[in-house]
């Protein structure tokens, strides 16, 4: 199967169609989205609609900024910044996009499983132990690891970095991912991988970031892409929208 692996759009609407133009000759057996459709972004309804108009199978789990925008959670463990967008964001979702968004299911879910019945591909928001928690340290790695003993690789979102821990026979490395790369994942180990954040990266590159992954190949591929970051922010400023949402999209933090 091969997989479009992309996250954390927050309503960035000019990031997402640029990735989405980008990748749209390349045959896809699905998408993976990995959460946070909407917030801090002033084109909610843009991502959302582009999100249920993706060619192929969609596998697709919440994130936190969805539950707040959906109604789902009240956000009062957001900051001002983000509760403001995540209220802005629920006045001005569709109907339809507003009954989508709270329909979106909870991480973790199997999306492939092998001939021997075992998950090769699963995906969550924050961790496969609570969809809310940041994946940052190899300790908050390895409970991830426990909680989901079935997959082999487990895509995750929520910490905007593209990133990857391995388990192997030794313990546990992490790794920031940077730029443009590839890799052929190791049979007899297991993965938790991060594409990175489209809408709002913040690893200091301000490039949209997404992921290629083939699990017949065993092969992953991480891509950044540059799009109009003046759009972006301008629609962040016409929407009356807090200043540091827009300023922060230049600097990728």
């Amino acid at each position: 199967m091969r997989y479009l692996v992309v996250s954390d759009m927050h309503g960035n609407w000019d990031a997402f169609k640029r990735v989405i133009r980008k990748v749209r000759r390349k045959r896809f057996d699905s998408t993976l989205v990995l959460g946070d459709l909407v917030g801090y972004g002033a084109a909610p309804n843009q991502v959302m609609d582009e999100v249920r108009s993706l060619p192929g199978k969609l596998h697709i789990v919440r994130g936190n900024h969805d539950k707040v925008a959906a109604g789902i959670e009240s956000g009062d463990d957001f900051n001002d910044v983000a509760l403001t967008s995540a209220r802005w964001t629920a006045e001005r979702l569709t109907k339809s996009n507003h009954e989508a968004l709270r329909q979106l299911p909870i991480g973790p879910t199997v999306v492939e499983t092998g001939t021997d019945g075992r998950a090769i591909v699963a995906i969550c928001h924050g961790s496969p132990a609570d969809e809310d928690v940041y994946l940052f340290s190899d300790r908050e790695a390895l409970e991830a690891f426990d909680a989901e003993p079935r997959s082999y690789v487990t895509f995750f979102g929520h910490t905007h970095l593209p990133s990857m821990f391995v388990l192997h026979q030794a313990g546990i490395r992490g790794a920031l991912l940077r730029g443009d790369g590839e890799l052929r994942l190791h049979p007899r180990m297991r993965y938790l991988i991060n594409p990175g954040s489209i809408g709002q990266p913040r690893d200091r590159d301000p490039k949209a970031s997404y992921m290629i992954f083939d699990s017949r190949q065993m092969t992953l591929k991480w891509r950044r892409l540059r799009y109009p970051v003046g759009l972006a922010q301008k629609r962040i400023h016409d929407a009356g929208l807090p200043a540091p949402l827009a300023d922060r999209l230049a600097e990728g933090i």
